[in-house]
């Protein structure tokens, strides 16, 4: 990725997924209490998942996830449709961290930056976001602008700008995310959704 482009902060890609699918294997790590926020890793660096694997070198640049290999963990290989979404991703480009983000309702995540998720920073990975239980009281804000995302899509935000998270409804907010090393695959996927 030799020329600096520029792309909107948020974009909507082609895709839509099956939100009861993605529903019912999420709900399936609900089990237990949290308070405010709860992360439930499905995809990680090797050495987290298998303990068995050698730590990787200390890294200069944590950035572009080549620190690492990465791998599938056990939550993923029990969800088979969620596991689906990250292999239709993998047929595009190189997947690293794969999330379930869990927002309790009457909580905030405080406006901050994610400096290496854009792509328009050297080395960068980015972010996809699939909301998938999405109540009527959860406000995502990119620069100051709600981003009104719906459950089943996917997203490209530019999240080295400032963003926060709001749910003021009953129930959870749950996102999937997926980070990726953006390729000219993505790039152009990302283009010709604009």
């Amino acid at each position: 990725m030799e020329t600096k482009q520029h792309f909107k902060d948020r974009i909507r890609l082609p895709f839509k997924f099956d939100v009861e699918k993605m529903l019912k294997e999420a709900n399936a790590f609900k089990q237990g209490n949290y308070e405010y926020y709860k992360v439930i890793s499905l995809r990680g660096p090797a050495h987290l998942v298998d303990k068995s694997l050698p730590f990787p070198p200390p890294a200069n640049d944590y950035a572009d996830g080549s620190w690492t290999d990465w791998m599938n963990t056990p939550n993923l290989e029990k969800s088979p449709y969620l596991k689906s979404i990250v292999n239709q991703f993998s047929e595009y480009t190189t997947v690293n961290l794969v999330r379930l983000l869990f927002l309790a309702p009457d909580s905030v995540v405080k406006e901050h930056t994610d400096p290496t998720l854009a792509l328009e920073e050297e080395k960068s990975m980015i972010r996809l976001t699939i909301p998938i239980d999405n109540n009527d009281g959860v406000e995502f804000f990119l620069n100051n602008k709600l981003v009104e995302m719906k459950v089943g899509e996917c997203w490209y935000l530019r999240l080295s700008d400032s963003h926060r998270v709001i749910n003021k409804g009953t129930f959870d907010r749950i996102n999937l995310t997926i980070d990726v090393i953006p390729n000219d695959k993505i790039i152009e996927m990302i283009n010709n959704a604009r």
